[in-house]
């Protein structure tokens, strides 16, 4: 396993981690094969969150005995003091230790969100207390858009260490903020490697990640102990091959139609449907056999995907010329909401 300094937080971290999202759909028994295999491998970090319904409590019950091993790291949607304050407090009892290394401030995107959290009584003063108490030893926050991702490079880079974003394969809109992030010492860590299961190919996807210098570290989500083995093999492989490039491309190639990348462009819906939410709730219902969880959270939206009109205001804004309406149509199907 290689490893690398995750920016000015200063941990040395392998390059590919665990992402926490699969640990739902196993069991604690499950998850101690899983960071059983992430020790023999090498894996040092894992990443969770609140969100992730069990995630923090299995993952938690298999670290005992065995927390000085990893570099932890959760997050949360909490946007004041309190929420953020409660949270680190139940995030601390979840994964039964005293400390978690890196606390994010997950999917900011909003004005309103910005000054919240880094407002006064904000989510970011929660997190300085928690620094200081020794709870936390550095702060993060995650983004989709690339909006968002440049204000936490730009206007917010003295308070965050860390920034979460989505890059893959045909997911590479934040090239250029990761250069920057390099240039700033602020530590990039890759989400959705495999883009929400569209790729198929994980020793791919995870070469052509780690072949970015800019990219400190990728966490592909991982439920079983072979996906540690292959994506953690993957982290030892050589450079992309020209073969490797052209597989690539047939893959961008390949999903350029019908893939959501979620920059935004569509929005707003006339009848306020968060378009790209609706595909990521679907893609997890598909991909990672998270029905309950992905159904749960698209229900909870004050739109979902029946309540399109067809209008095709927002096929004229995608950049990507995504066939939104039928794709919305299909979500409907697939989480049973017609």
């Amino acid at each position: 396993m290689k490893y690398t300094t995750l920016g000015k937080t200063g941990l040395r971290v392998s390059v590919v981690g665990l992402g926490g999202i699969p640990i739902q759909r196993t069991d604690a028994k499950g998850t101690r094969k899983v960071i059983d295999a992430c020790i023999e491998t090498g894996i040092n970090y894992i990443d969770t969150a609140r969100g992730y319904t069990v995630s923090e409590e299995y993952l938690g019950e298999v670290l005992e005995g065995r927390r000085e091993k990893f570099i932890l790291a959760t997050k949360t949607m909490a946007r004041d003091y309190d929420g953020m304050k409660a949270d680190i407090e139940k995030s601390l009892r979840n994964l039964r230790t005293d400390y978690i290394d890196l606390y994010q401030i997950h999917n900011i995107k909003t004005d309103a969100e910005f000054a919240t959290c880094f407002g006064e009584n904000g989510a970011y003063q929660a997190l300085l207390e928690a620094k200081a108490e020794g709870k936390i030893g550095h702060i993060g926050a995650t983004a989709h858009g690339v909006e968002a991702f440049e204000r936490l490079i730009t206007e917010f880079e003295d308070q965050i260490e860390t920034v979460m974003f989505p890059y893959n394969i045909v997911e590479n809109q934040g090239e250029k903020l990761m250069a920057l992030c390099k240039e700033k010492n602020i530590g990039f860590i890759a989400m959705k490697p495999l883009a929400g299961g569209n790729i198929e190919d994980a020793t791919l996807a995870m070469k052509y990640i780690l072949a970015n210098p800019n990219c400190s570290i990728a966490i592909p989500g991982m439920g079983d102990a072979e996906e540690v083995y292959q994506n953690a093999a993957a982290a030892d492989a050589d450079g992309l091959t020209d073969e490797d490039k052209a597989a690539c491309e047939a893959i961008v190639k390949a999903l350029g139609q019908n893939f959501c990348r979620r920059c935004g462009y569509c929005a707003p819906c006339p009848k306020g449907i968060n378009i790209p939410s609706n595909f990521l709730f679907a893609n997890y219902l598909r991909r990672y056999g998270l029905a309950d969880w992905a159904k749960s959270r698209y229900f909870s939206m004050s739109a979902t995907a029946k309540d399109c009109v067809s209008c095709g205001t927002c096929e004229t804004r995608c950049p990507y010329e995504l066939p939104i309406r039928a794709m919305l149509k299909q979500v409907a199907v697939d989480m049973g909401d017609v």
